[in-house]
């Protein structure tokens, strides 16, 4: 089992995950963060950092959000990794509570 970064995370792309992450398996797109479902050694630390409960156990994935699954997958073997933690965009907190947000992905 892998852990999946799913919709809340974007437009927040907070990155405070990262930097519990004991084997780097993040990767940072125009506008959110994914999992690298090779890399991830299921040990949940970046499921409590993150201030958006974006993340989950991929058999607890919400069952309207299953497709993150998939994108997760696919977006890290395209993305750059990201290893330490930076500043969250500065209107982060406007979209936290947002919902109904997979069409602003960036890719």
């Amino acid at each position: 089992m892998t852990y999946v970064v799913t919709e809340s995370c974007i437009k927040c792309k907070y990155t405070d995950c990262v930097d519990v992450c004991p084997v780097d398996c993040f990767h940072e797109g125009p506008n959110m963060l994914v999992i690298d479902p090779q890399e991830c050694i299921d040990c949940t630390l970046c499921v409590a950092e993150c201030p958006v409960e974006a993340i989950f156990a991929e058999d607890d994935v919400p069952a309207g959000q299953r497709e993150f699954i998939a994108l997760n997958a696919e977006l890290s073997k395209n993305w750059k990794q990201i290893i330490e933690r930076k500043d969250a965009p500065a209107d982060a907190d406007e979209w936290a509570k947002a919902t109904d947000k997979k069409k602003l992905l960036e890719r």
